[in-house]
């Protein structure tokens, strides 16, 4: 078994200051910047049971020299990154 293997885990902090846990699943970099494909990490059992396997797309902004992570506005963007993503992880479990 390889014990080299762990998932990428990344905290965000919201509006109202609250953590939320996230397993970075993908990345895609192009001329149009660098996003994440986020899935929810719960330490809940019945939260994951209960969640309906929803990743979230983020891209990666430069903020007063931090990197941080905002949500896509642009709906044409959004639905040309779930594409990629999408194909991606088909093609990744129907590899399994």
């Amino acid at each position: 078994m390889d014990k080299d293997f762990a998932p990428d885990l990344i905290t965000l902090i919201d509006d109202q200051n609250v953590e939320h846990n996230f397993e970075i699943l993908d990345t895609i970099e192009n001329d149009k910047g660098l996003f994440y494909a986020l899935y929810p990490v719960f330490d809940d059992a019945e939260q994951a049971i209960a969640d309906e396997g929803e990743y979230y797309i983020m891209e990666v902004i430069e903020e007063n020299g931090e990197e941080q992570l905002a949500e896509v506005d642009d709906d044409a963007l959004l639905d040309e990154l779930a594409e990629i993503f999408e194909e991606r992880f088909e093609k990744l479990f129907s590899e399994e």
